[in-house]
């Protein structure tokens, strides 16, 4: 852009910027876009192939919906109960965030309201690192501590690798999103709420239980429903230690063998029951799609709760 005398009118052009910078934007617009569409057309070819391969299995089994109702879990003679393999799953994500969610948001609240500048910058990246430990490691953890130590204690289980144990593991899993996700919610809080609150006498406790967790709770519900997503779809410390390898009759109580959702995922892909085609193999894609539309209404409820509780500073 050339230089402009205090008597030269401005034109458009001049207006409009540098045009290196403009092409650039330009440049940068339509690549930005090309990543969009990449994913969305990933997404779409992810949902086809389910639905393709859930249809497979219905067309398997001729559309028999009563195939879809016995005693258990068990691809090899053709017997697909999806209770016990959605009991299953409900039953150990709700274990997990039992233990998460509580312990999450405590995290959360020391770290942003109670922590010191020195502390918080020691153990933010601590909780961070920790959201991204090996499953296989949570695993091994819920089968040599959590079980012998506290579930057969506490319990005396039949068994010493039940859902309960699959729970406490995956709650101690996404413990670390739950509070990463919280504090940075709670952080984004206005201090001018805090320093009303306490310019009216109220004390730090108040504050935070009445001032700053209803300022966040459209974050603090966005953790929760992420870390759900997170349990509902993690799949090798329920397959480690929910105490099924891949088959088993239905079961409700948190003490017996359970079996996931993602667990008979596992076993029909590549575990003891793995097959070439069949019922048995596209079983694997019909069970995804119900965790896909599953996780999509889980997402969906989430969002029309935050856009009505969110609140603009």
């Amino acid at each position: 852009m050339s230089e402009l005398s205090p008597t030269t009118p401005l034109t458009i052009d001049d207006l409009l910027g540098d045009r290196r910078r403009r092409s650039k934007e330009r440049r940068t617009q339509v690549l930005l876009r090309v990543a969009a569409m990449v994913s969305i057309v990933i997404s779409v070819l992810i949902l086809f192939v389910l639905v393709r391969g859930a249809i497979n299995f219905l067309r398997a089994i001729d559309f028999d919906v009563s195939m879809l109702s016995d005693t258990g879990w068990f691809t090899r003679r053709d017997r697909y109960d999806l209770r016990t393999i959605v009991v299953g799953t409900l039953v150990i994500s709700a274990i997990a965030m039992v233990v998460a969610a509580p312990l999450g948001i405590g995290t959360a609240v020391y770290l942003a309201e109670y922590a010191s500048p020195r502390v918080r910058n020691v153990l933010k990246p601590i909780v961070e690192v920790l959201a991204g430990i090996p499953s296989v490691v949570v695993g091994y953890f819920a089968l040599r501590f959590i079980a012998p130590e506290l579930v057969d204690r506490l319990f005396n289980p039949a068994k010493s690798q039940n859902m309960l144990v699959a729970g406490l593991g995956i709650g101690v899993l996404v413990i670390p999103i739950m509070a990463s996700v919280c504090e940075d919610a709670l952080r984004a809080v206005p201090g001018s709420l805090r320093e009303a609150s306490y310019g009216i006498g109220a004390r730090k406790s108040s504050t935070v239980m009445r001032v700053v967790l209803p300022a966040a709770v459209s974050g603090i519900v966005a953790a929760f429903i992420i870390a759900t997503s997170r349990a509902i779809g993690e799949t090798l410390v329920a397959s480690m230690a929910s105490g099924l390898d891949g088959s088993g009759k239905f079961a409700w109580r948190p003490t017996d063998p359970g079996l996931t959702m993602t667990g008979a995922m596992t076993n029909a892909a590549g575990g003891t029951d793995n097959v070439a085609a069949g019922a048995s193999f596209e079983v694997l894609f019909f069970v995804g799609l119900l965790l896909f539309l599953a996780t999509l209404a889980l997402n969906f409820v989430g969002d029309r709760f935050v856009r009505r509780v969110r609140q603009a500073y």
